[in-house]
């Protein structure tokens, strides 16, 4: 999971990677933002961690671009 760091003018979010596929989900609520080559087993899997993690995914949101203003 990583963030760009031009990106803070949007609403909070994650980058996901497996292999070269990417897919991008919104953290409130946990939702497919969009998918670039990642199999729907893939994006559970995905959608699963983000879900797991989607605190301390905000929390890293927060500190990051807190740092960046």
């Amino acid at each position: 999971m990583y963030f760009f760091a031009n990106e803070n003018d949007e609403p909070p979010h994650v980058h996901v990677q497996y292999q070269a596929a990417t897919a991008k989900f919104w953290l409130n609520p946990v939702a497919l933002a969009n998918n670039r080559g990642m199999k729907p087993s893939e994006l559970k899997k995905a959608g699963d961690l983000v879900r797991a993690n989607s605190n301390l995914v905000q929390e890293k949101w927060n500190e990051f671009f807190s740092n960046k203003t």
